[in-house]
């Protein structure tokens, strides 16, 4: 087998598992990656547009004292972990901190883990790096 077969063969290997991955609709790191995007997005448009309504489910919401304005439910919990310091701090601690639930809480560390802008001191202890 000569270069030019083995190309022709890495290439044809390489297109039939991107039409496995079509076909089956599995998403690839980029897609992944596309998604936390548009999410982060999302949260921020959302978060804006609630504070500019000024109520949430017919509930006032408080324009000046509202310390996370402007941030995204992603953005709060890093900023959370940041002000822990070199020491880390639990998912409890988070939780108490910001108020989210326990599956929008542990999303939300993953997502942060996942683009490396947290990590994982031990079981259940995260800085920021």
């Amino acid at each position: 087998m000569d270069k030019a077969e083995k190309e022709k063969r890495n290439m044809s290997l390489d297109r039939m598992v991107k039409l496995f991955l079509q076909y089956y609709r599995i998403p690839t790191k980029k897609d992944l990656e596309k998604l936390m995007d548009r999410i982060d997005r999302l949260e921020k448009t959302i978060k804006t547009k609630v504070v500019e309504a000024g109520k949430i489910r017919g509930r006032s919401v408080r324009k000046k004292e509202d310390p996370g304005a402007g941030m995204t439910a992603s953005d709060m919990v890093e900023e959370v972990i940041r002000a822990s310091g070199d020491t880390g701090i639990g998912i409890p601690a988070i939780k108490d901190a910001t108020g989210f639930e326990d599956k929008k809480l542990r999303n939300i560390i993953f997502r942060l883990n996942k683009l490396g802008r947290i990590t994982r001191k031990s079981r259940g202890v995260y800085i920021v790096p």
